[in-house]
């Protein structure tokens, strides 16, 4: 993905966090967790294992000592992780975003 598209994607999850209305940050964080098991066991029908896998990677990537530019080239090496970031929390915190609404519609149909 190009440093571009993940500058845009990181702004877009910042705009749609700030957004009145929209689940504030700390929810959106505090609700990873049951967005995950959500996924994995199939009760949210919002994200695919598949996403969730691309997702996995991009934490191994930031975690693997093999880079596709090692960081011994200075600045350069650290930007393609510091990429590989900005798109993984821009992608979580906006399928935590959906999850949470998610969540609330769901509460909401439930009959008392």
């Amino acid at each position: 993905m190009a440093k571009a598209a993940r500058a845009a994607q990181a702004w877009r999850a910042y705009r749609d966090v700030s957004r009145p209305g929209s689940p504030g940050i700390g929810v959106r964080l505090r609700a990873i967790p049951r967005l995950l098991g959500g996924v994995m066991n199939g009760t949210y029908p919002g994200m695919g294992r598949g996403k969730l896998a691309m997702m996995g990677l991009g934490v191994l990537y930031m975690l693997s000592p093999v880079d596709v530019i090692p960081e011994f080239l200075l600045l350069v090496g650290v930007v393609d992780d510091f990429g590989v970031f900005l798109w993984l929390m821009g992608s979580l915190l906006g399928e935590s975003g959906r999850y949470v609404d998610w969540e609330r519609r769901r509460v909401r149909a439930v009959p008392s």
